[in-house]
């Protein structure tokens, strides 16, 4: 992992989950000097109890550390972010004796899309989400910041071959669901109860033709007010997946 070795996390709320869930991997947190945000004060006090070291800085050097993301006064220097292999899936699975509640996105492009798709998923409690190591985005300083944290307490796994792992997890007993725009089903005739997965496409292409075809079901989410002659466009991806995953949630509260 030395390839990774000075990551740097940004935003109060990405730290203090950093500094929180996986204090192991900070190796520094740089805060600003004379900042009275008490969320600030609370992140310094949290991390010197872990024995992370803490430095107050000019507001300068966090800019600079930063790189033009908003940093609200704190930054932390990173080793490296848990990535969980693919053999780890099973695992995974297994442990969530019946109700794993999977997310899987085919190729999302955009930081800010996966870090808020990682922070619906933290907030539904899914088991893990899972993304392709080509052709997409993977967890970089833009998408921590965007998920507020839960880019460190979701399990992301990175798979090299999407079509087989989604073929590996229907031997494990996952149901697996796909997007789709053009479907018939309606995603609210589902029943989510069980071990499943939720498959969303990319920004610009939806799902690709191999995992369309490694979906046990295409499914909708029914928009009234969409015209599908005039080709209104479709759900931004992170949206889809809030509204895919609450059903989830909604109905194993039932």
């Amino acid at each position: 992992m030395s390839n990774k070795q000075n990551q740097w996390i940004v935003g109060i709320n990405a730290v203090a989950a950093a500094v929180e869930h996986d204090a192991e991997n900070v190796r520094e947190v740089l805060l600003e000097a004379g900042a009275k945000n008490p969320r600030i004060v609370e992140i310094e006090s949290s991390a010197r109890r872990r024995d992370i070291d803490v430095r107050r800085v000019n507001q300068q050097a966090l800019d600079g550390v930063a790189g033009g993301l908003r940093h609200q006064g704190a930054v932390a220097r990173y080793a490296a972010a848990k990535t969980w292999d693919e053999d780890e899936l099973e695992g995974l699975v297994e442990a969530a004796e019946g109700k794993a509640l999977l997310l899987v996105l085919d190729g999302v492009q955009d930081p800010h899309n996966l870090g808020a798709c990682l922070r619906s998923a933290a907030a539904a409690g899914v088991t893990a989400v899972v993304i392709p190591k080509d052709k997409a985005v993977q967890v970089n300083a833009t998408v921590r910041k965007t998920s507020a944290g839960a880019a460190d307490s979701v399990p992301v796994v990175r798979v090299t071959n999407l079509s087989r792992t989604l073929r590996d997890l229907q031997k494990l007993g996952v149901w697996i669901y796909g997007l789709a725009g053009e479907a018939d089903a309606s995603l609210y005739a589902l029943d989510l109860r069980g071990n499943v997965a939720l498959v969303l496409g990319g920004e610009a292409d939806g799902l690709r033709r191999l995992t369309r075809e490694h979906c046990d079901q295409l499914v909708t989410i029914p928009m009234p007010g969409v015209d599908v002659a005039g080709g209104v466009e479709s759900l931004n991806v992170s949206v889809a997946a809030g509204v895919t995953l609450f059903e989830a949630v909604r109905q194993r509260q039932g």
